[in-house]
């Protein structure tokens, strides 16, 4: 892809003053301040537990349907099926409902965001079914804080 830094699952806005309504997208990868931005920090217990929990939102990634090309979204966490994901070994996120829908990064050029040097990348996010061909865009990890 075309940032180094990778991309990361964030909450369309900025940080704190993020807009759980408008959903998910991947986002230049940033801690430069010490720390995972609170719009793209998730609590590493709930991750665990197959649940994407944004906890300074209190909100959850929800997968819009059971269909390829469907949307990410944040709505109140429950123990529904379509806010169930699970890490295969390969790094990809499925829905545990359907392991063959991964959570990928769109394959188009990448827009600018409003900050950064160099400038902030962003692409949209959706589950698409899982291939060796989108593999860099299915691919994921854990990251700290710089």
């Amino acid at each position: 892809m075309d940032d180094d830094r990778g991309f990361c699952i964030d909450i369309r806005g900025h940080k704190s003053k993020a807009k759980v309504n408008r959903g998910l997208q991947a986002h230049t990868c940033y801690s430069y301040q010490g720390e995972v931005a609170v719009d793209q920090g998730f609590d590493t217990s709930k991750l665990m537990e197959n649940q994407f929990h944004l906890p300074a939102f209190n909100v959850c990634m929800e997968a819009a349907s059971v269909t390829a090309s469907a949307s990410l979204q944040l709505t109140k966490c429950r123990d529904r099926q379509l806010q169930r994901f699970d890490w295969d070994k390969e790094g990809r996120i499925h829905l545990m409902d359907d392991e063959n829908l991964c959570l990928t990064v769109a394959q188009r050029e990448s827009r600018k965001g409003g900050g950064g040097s160099p400038v902030y990348l962003i692409r949209n996010l959706s589950m698409e079914i899982c291939s060796d061909t989108l593999k860099p865009f299915q691919r994921w990890g854990m990251r700290a804080a710089d």
